[in-house]
C-alpha cells in the first residue's frame, strides 16, 4: 500500500476531518478544528507530492488535472472510508485536500440543528437554502434533509454534486444521485435536464453561478422542492447575494420570484463544544413571512434582521441569540461566543447577566 492510502487509514484512526498532502511539510490533520502535523512522519518532497497524487488519481482524472490544474473528486479506502478530495497545484508541485466523509447520513435530529430543519424538509415545493463558509457542515445539513425526506415520502429525489459525498440507499423514495464531472457535465447543464425527469425533490450541490440560479427559481415556482448552498455567513447576506448575481434589469423580476419561491435559510457554522469532544453548529434562520416577502420585493433587505429578531416565534433567530443558549447550556465557551459574535459588546453583557 502506498503512503498515501496508509496516511488516510491513519487520518480515519485519528477521527480527522481533513488531511493535507503539501511539498515541503509533514502531512497536516485537522482534529477538532486544530490543524498539525501527523505524528512521527517526515516532511513531503516534491517527489512524494507528485506521487500520492499519481496515486490516489486515475490516468483519465490525472490529465483532467494536469489540463484543469484543480479537481474535485471522491476518494475511498477499503475499509469503506470515504473523502471528498481536491487536487491542486501550489509553488509548481501538486497537492491535496481531503475532508472525511462520515460512514453513514446522520439522522437529522442529531445534528443539533433548529427544530425548523424539519419543518424545511416536509415542505411540499419552494426553495431552502442552507449557508455557510466551507466546512461548516452545510453539505451534512442537506444530506440528512434528503434521508429524512427519504424514510417518509414518496417522492422521486435527484441530487446534484460535486463530488457525491454521502451515498443515500432508496427507502420509500426513488433517489438518484448524479457527480458533476462523472454523471453530468456541470450544475446549470445537470439542472436544466432534471426538470425533465420528473423530480419531486431536487438538491443543488452549490448554486455557484446565474444559469444555476436562475433554474433553481425556476424549479422552485415549478412545484418542486429545490434544496441548495451559497457561501453567505448570514440571512440577508444570502438574499443580496441572489438577487446581485442577476442584471439590474432584471432584479425587481428576480425580488419577486425569490419573494415568492423562498421559503427558508439556515445560515451555519461549527464550533468546538467543551461539554464532550466534537463540534456543534451555530446558526442562524430565516423563515419566509409576509413581512420578509415584502422587505425582499420592496428592495429593505436591510431590515431582514430586525424581523428576524422580533419573529422569534416563528422559527427565527439570529446568530448571537444561538450563541447565547449554546454558552448558557455549558456546550461552548464564552471566548468562543464572543469571538464569533456579530455584536460582542452586546453578547459579552447578555452573557454576564
Amino acid at each position: 500500500m502506498s503512503r498515501i492510502w496508509k496516511l488516510l487509514e491513519q487520518a480515519v484512526a485519528n477521527g480527522a476531518s481533513d488531511l493535507h498532502i503539501i511539498a515541503g511539510l509533514q502531512p497536516l490533520q485537522r482534529i477538532h478544528t486544530v490543524l498539525d502535523g501527523m505524528a512521527g512522519e517526515s516532511p513531503l518532497t516534491d517527489e512524494e507530492a507528485e506521487a500520492a497524487v499519481r496515486d490516489i488519481l486515475e490516468d483519465e482524472q490525472y490529465k483532467v488535472f494536469l489540463e484543469r490544474r484543480d479537481l474535485d473528486f471522491s476518494a475511498a479506502l477499503p475499509s469503506g472510508s470515504r473523502f471528498r478530495v481536491n487536487a491542486h497545484f501550489q509553488r509548481g508541485t501538486p497537492a491535496l485536500a481531503f475532508r472525511a466523509i462520515p460512514p453513514k447520513v446522520p439522522e437529522l435530529k442529531s445534528l443539533n440543528l433548529p427544530d425548523v430543519a424539519i419543518d424545511f424538509a416536509n415542505l411540499p415545493q419552494g426553495l431552502v437554502l442552507v449557508t455557510g463558509e466551507t466546512g461548516s457542515g452545510k453539505s451534512t445539513s442537506l444530506a440528512s434533509m434528503i434521508d429524512y425526506i427519504n424514510h417518509r415520502y414518496a417522492f422521486h429525489v435527484i441530487t446534484l454534486e460535486d463530488p457525491i459525498e454521502y451515498y443515500i440507499e432508496s427507502d420509500k423514495c426513488a433517489i438518484e444521485q448524479r457527480e458533476v464531472g462523472t454523471d453530468v457535465t456541470g450544475f446549470h447543464t445537470g439542472l436544466r435536464h432534471v426538470l425533465r425527469q420528473d423530480p419531486d425533490v431536487i438538491l443543488i450541490g452549490e448554486m455557484r453561478d446565474l444559469e444555476t440560479i436562475s433554474t433553481a427559481l425556476t424549479a422552485a415556482e415549478t412545484g418542486h422542492l429545490v434544496l441548495s448552498t451559497l457561501h453567505t455567513n448570514d440571512a440577508s447576506a444570502t438574499v443580496e447575494r441572489i438577487i446581485d448575481m442577476f442584471p439590474g434589469a432584471q432584479q425587481n423580476q428576480v425580488r419577486s420570484m425569490l419573494a415568492n419561491t423562498l421559503k427558508g435559510v439556515i445560515c451555519q457554522r461549527l464550533l468546538p463544544r467543551i461539554d464532550q469532544p466534537g463540534m456543534v453548529p451555530v446558526t442562524e434562520v430565516l423563515v419566509m413571512t409576509p413581512a420578509v416577502r415584502n422587505c425582499i420585493r420592496e428592495s429593505r433587505v436591510f431590515e431582514i434582521p430586525n424581523i428576524i429578531e422580533t419573529n422569534r416565534a416563528a422559527g427565527m433567530h439570529l446568530f448571537d441569540e444561538s450563541l447565547k443558549r449554546l454558552f448558557f447550556s455549558g456546550t461552548i465557551s464564552r471566548d468562543e461566543a464572543l469571538s464569533n459574535a456579530r455584536g460582542p459588546t452586546e453578547l459579552a453583557r447578555a452573557l454576564s447577566a
